[in-house]
């Protein structure tokens, strides 16, 4: 079902064209087709033994739409590191999104480092000129997201957190805690000898 692609061959078979924005630190689980979008000296760092998913048939939840990674403004960087499992979730990167080691990000999750407009309450017809602000997002080791999820730009979420399904993270959330809702609120936190 999914295809293992070491580091030498995984230029080649995702496609030749992205080689300049494709850093593989290993090998790479693809299964269906990914959407890969990268602007002039964006990058995409993959971490050993990455999963991206976007075949709707093999997954357990209904996925509306293929992985899709997008690096779309000059000398964006997204990192996703070892072992991460990624499903038909949408990660877009202005400048800066880093996605740790053992992470699960289920079917239809956002993540973006950009609001994408300006409130520009001033003259709002003039908000589709505008591109909004950048603020980084930081995702740590064995973090799980749950399916449906947005997480919105300037967010980190600490190790071991678990984001419940269809929840709206709109502020840093700890380590070892669960949080759901819109917006996510912490529902339960775990110290480190639990």
């Amino acid at each position: 079902m999914f295809r293992k692609i070491n580091t030498i061959i995984g230029f080649i078979k995702i496609n030749i064209i992205y080689r300049k924005h494709i850093i593989l630190r290993g090998r790479v689980n693809i299964s269906g087709n990914p959407i890969l979008i990268f602007s002039s000296n964006a990058k995409l760092i993959l971490g050993n033994n990455v999963t991206l998913n976007s075949n709707k048939k093999s997954y357990h939840l209904h996925m509306h739409s293929p992985t899709k990674i997008m690096a779309d403004k000059k000398d964006a960087i997204i990192t996703i590191g070892d072992n991460t499992r990624i499903n038909g979730a949408c990660i877009h990167a202005y400048k800066n999104i880093e996605i740790g080691a053992n992470c699960l990000i289920a079917a239809n999750t956002e993540i973006f480092d950009c609001s994408g407009h300006d409130l520009s309450m001033e003259n709002p017809a003039n908000r589709i000129n505008t591109h909004g602000s950048i603020k980084n997002v930081i995702i740590g080791n064995n973090v799980w997201i749950g399916a449906n999820c947005i997480i919105m730009p300037g967010v980190s979420i600490g190790d071991d957190s678990v984001i419940a399904a269809g929840s709206v993270v709109i502020k840093d959330i700890p380590s070892k805690c669960i949080v759901g809702g819109n917006p996510a609120k912490i529902i339960k936190e775990y110290n480190k000898n639990e």
